[in-house]
C-alpha cells in the first residue's frame, strides 16, 4: 500500500539548476553596460551633489520637504508624483508595444545590479566553465579564498548600495561623517542594512528567480505584445532543420538550417531559457543570444539575424526591416505617444505657472464664533504658510466676502523663512450689523494671501475659501 502511493506521488517543486551563464561580447552587450554605467553614475553620484549648499535631491521625511534641484515639494504636491508616476508607466506601456522588455534587459535595477555582481564574479572566479568546474571541486585555500574574496566585494559594493539609497534621505555627507563615528541612528542603520541586504539577495544569489516568479512585470507583459511588436526572435524558417557542420559549409547542400547547435545562445542566457523554443515570458530582452548567434554566423560565413529583434509578422511572412518598422506607428502605440504627450505638457506647464509658495486654511475648532468687543463677531483660523523657496518671503493677509470683514490679528503681514512651513493664527471679525443681515450659520470668505514683491520676484496672489460662521 505504501509502496503504491509513493510510487504515485507528483513532486510539486523542480529543483533549481543553477544558472551559469556565459561572457559575451557584441553591440546589444555595449549597450546593456553603458546603461550600467549611466544609471549607476545617477544613482550613485546625485546625493554627493551640492545644490544651493545642500544635496541636489534630498527627501527630508521628518520635515516632510523634497528638494530636486531648484524645486522644493511639500506632500501637498503629491500631483507631480502622479503625473511622474503615469508618465514612467505609459512609457513602459510604449517601449514594451515597440520592442518588448526593453526595460527590464537595460535599466531594471535587478539587470543592472545582476551585471554588477555578475562582472565581479567572472573577475574572481572565471567564465562560464572555470566556475562550473569551481563549484564541482572540494574546499580548498584557493577556492575558499576565491569564494571568500567574491562574498566580500558583493558585500562592499551592497554596502556602498544600502549607503547611497540612504543619502536620498539624510544628507550623506552627514551620514558618512555619522557611520565613520558609529554614530548611525536605528533608522539610517536599518536602511543602509536593509537595501544592502536586499541588493546582495537579488543581484547575488535569486537573480533570475526574481525575473521569473517575483516580478509581476513578467506575467502581465503578454497583454501589451502584439503580433508586430519587436521581441527577440529565433527564425524558425531559417534556422531547421539544425545541426553540427563543418565551418563555412553550405546548410542547404547539407539540407540543414543555419542553426549549428552549438547552444551558445542557452549558456549566454541569464534566465537558461532556450529562445529557439519562441517567445517566453522567462525572456528579459537582454539581447545577450543575439550577440553571441551573431558570432556564430560569422565564424561560419552566414548572414547575421538567424536571431534578432523581429516581428511575429515579420518572423511569418519573412519581412524586411522596412516592412517591420512601418508597423511600428500603429494605433495603440500612436495612443501610448499621445497620451505621455499630454501628462509631459501638462506637468511642464504646472510646473511653470506653480506658484512660489502654499496655503492652507484651517479653521480653529475650539472656538467657531465668538462675539467680542463691540458686538463684532469674530472667528479663528490657522493659516499654514508653506514657502517653495530657499529664500525668505514676506506675506500680507487679507479677506473679502462680506462686508465690512477685517483680519483683526496677530498682524496682516508675516515672514516666512526659507522652505519653511509656518502655521499663522488669524483672528477674523465682522461688524454686528453685517452679521445681524446676514443670520445665523456658514458664510462664504475668501482669504487672499499676497507675496510681497522683492529680489526674488514679483508680487504673487494665492486665493482661499473657507467660511465664516455667525453664532445663533
Amino acid at each position: 500500500m505504501n509502496d503504491s502511493l509513493a510510487s504515485d506521488t507528483v513532486s510539486l517543486y523542480a529543483a533549481h539548476a543553477k544558472i551559469y551563464a556565459r561572457a559575451v561580447k557584441g553591440r546589444f552587450v555595449q549597450w546593456r553596460h553603458a546603461a550600467v554605467w549611466l544609471t549607476q553614475i545617477v544613482f550613485y553620484g546625485l546625493p554627493w551633489l551640492s545644490w544651493n549648499g545642500r544635496p541636489a535631491v534630498l527627501f527630508e521625511l521628518g520635515s516632510r520637504r523634497f528638494y530636486i534641484f531648484d524645486l522644493v515639494l511639500y506632500p501637498q504636491d503629491f500631483i507631480y508624483l502622479t503625473a511622474l508616476l503615469l508618465l514612467s508607466a505609459y512609457s513602459l506601456f510604449f517601449f514594451t508595444a515597440v520592442a518588448g522588455r526593453l526595460w527590464c534587459g537595460y535599466a531594471c535595477p535587478q539587470t543592472v545590479y545582476t551585471e554588477i555582481f555578475m562582472a565581479v564574479e567572472r573577475r574572481l572566479e572565471g567564465d562560464r566553465a572555470q566556475r562550473m568546474k569551481l563549484d564541482a571541486a572540494p574546499w580548498s585555500a584557493a577556492k575558499l579564498l576565491r569564494k571568500g574574496g567574491k562574498q566580500a566585494a558583493w558585500i562592499a559594493i551592497a554596502l556602498w548600495t544600502g549607503f547611497s539609497f540612504a543619502g536620498y534621505f539624510t544628507p550623506i555627507r552627514e551620514l558618512g561623517a555619522a557611520a565613520l563615528a558609529l554614530e548611525l541612528g536605528p533608522w539610517q542603520t536599518f536602511w543602509v542594512l536593509f537595501y544592502a541586504f536586499a541588493t546582495w539577495g537579488n543581484a547575488g544569489f535569486m537573480r533570475e528567480q526574481v525575473c521569473k516568479y517575483m516580478c509581476p512585470y513578467a506575467r502581465f507583459q503578454s497583454a501589451m505584445f502584439d503580433r508586430d511588436t519587436l521581441i527577440i526572435s529565433y527564425d524558425t524558417k531559417r534556422g531547421e532543420p539544425r545541426g553540427a557542420r563543418l565551418r563555412k559549409g553550405d546548410p542547404a547542400a547539407a539540407t540543414q538550417g543555419a542553426c549549428v547547435d552549438c547552444t551558445l545562445c542557452v549558456q549566454v542566457c541569464p534566465t537558461g531559457i532556450d529562445i529557439r523554443k519562441g517567445l517566453q515570458y522567462e525572456c528579459i530582452g537582454c539581447a545577450a543570444c543575439i550577440d553571441v548567434c551573431d558570432g556564430v554566423m560569422d565564424k561560419m560565413d552566414y548572414p547575421r539575424g538567424l536571431i534578432r529583434y523581429a516581428t511575429q509578422n515579420g518572423i511569418a511572412q519573412q519581412w524586411t526591416r522596412e516592412q517591420m518598422f512601418r508597423r511600428v506607428l500603429r494605433p495603440r502605440v500612436l495612443i501610448y505617444t499621445a497620451i505621455m504627450v499630454l501628462v509631459v505638457a501638462a506637468f511642464a506647464a504646472s510646473l511653470a505657472l506653480r506658484t512660489p509658495f502654499r496655503v492652507d486654511v484651517v479653521r480653529d475648532r475650539g472656538a467657531l464664533a465668538r462675539l467680542v468687543d463691540d458686538g463684532r463677531v469674530e472667528n479663528v483660523y490657522r493659516l499654514q504658510l508653506m514657502n517653495a523657496l530657499e529664500s525668505p518671503q514676506r506675506f500680507r493677509i487679507e479677506v473679502d466676502g462680506l462686508a465690512g470683514v477685517v483680519v483683526s490679528a496677530p498682524r496682516a503681514e508675516v515672514q516666512v523663512g526659507p522652505t519653511e512651513a509656518r502655521w499663522v493664527p488669524v483672528a477674523v471679525q465682522l461688524p454686528p450689523e453685517t452679521a445681524a443681515s446676514l443670520g445665523s450659520g456658514a458664510h462664504p470668505l475668501r482669504f487672499t494671501i499676497t507675496r510681497l514683491a522683492d529680489a526674488a520676484g514679483g508680487a504673487v496672489e494665492v486665493h482661499e475659501k473657507s467660511t465664516f460662521v455667525v453664532p445663533r
